[in-house]
């Protein structure tokens, strides 16, 4: 798989973690992708950090400059659900830390094997700030990491992050194009992977030791 072959995959893997009901937050990036692979039997409601809940996609909307009404966290064009809502950044924010977010799904740069994740600075390179994420990863009732597995082939997911940290202990589940892992008190169970892949290559892309699942299947 090329590079934008490996982000559909992943985000249509984890479609299949939402489920009815969801009020849902997606980071920039691959989990904007997501919404395009949700079942049509799923309804899940988007909140947007950036003032809205309802997200949709684009639906047309321009205005006489021919710049865009809505746009998501990411700065892409963007729709509104008709019982959707527009609101500012601080109740925004009130939602997110309030606990009302039930899944947030976003990227990072390193996830440690006891949940740690580092996804916002990388040592002497520009950075615009954190932004949401410290809030969404430790207000949603359940994080998931959607991310490749490897950074030009360094492991992503390892025993202790060296880049400064987002929070620590919050990842419970990583998906990438090489398996589905959940994070556990005994360490990362694979309980999913990509049969394009052996075992054996995905622990050796894995700077952490991998817990195999004894009911291990294969990604759909």
């Amino acid at each position: 798989m090329n590079k934008d072959e490996i982000k559909h995959f992943i985000a249509r893997r984890v479609a299949r973690e939402l489920e009815n009901g969801d009020v849902v937050n997606l980071g920039i990036g691959l989990p904007t992708l997501i919404p395009h692979y949700v079942s049509p039997d799923v309804k899940i409601t988007l909140q947007a950090e950036n003032g809205f809940i309802g997200l949709c996609a684009h639906d047309g909307n321009l205005r006489e400059d021919g710049n865009y009404y809505i746009v998501d966290p990411s700065g892409n064009p963007a729709g509104i659900e008709h019982d959707g809502m527009f609101f500012d950044s601080s109740f925004s924010f009130t939602i997110i830390r309030g606990g009302h977010v039930d899944k947030t799904i976003l990227g990072s740069m390193q996830v440690a094997e006891n949940g740690d994740i580092a996804n916002w600075l990388i040592p002497g390179k520009a950075v615009h700030g954190m932004g949401g994420a410290m809030d969404l990863v430790v207000g949603a009732k359940k994080v998931i990491v959607a991310m490749e597995h490897t950074q030009k082939g360094s492991p992503k997911i390892l025993k202790q992050c060296t880049y400064p940290l987002t929070a620590k202990g919050v990842v419970d589940m990583i998906i990438t194009e090489m398996g589905v892992m959940d994070i556990t008190p005994d360490g990362i169970v694979l309980r999913e992977y990509n049969p394009e892949y052996t075992v054996e290559q995905i622990q050796a892309a894995t700077e952490a030791s991998l817990v195999i699942s004894k009911n291990l299947a294969p990604m759909e």
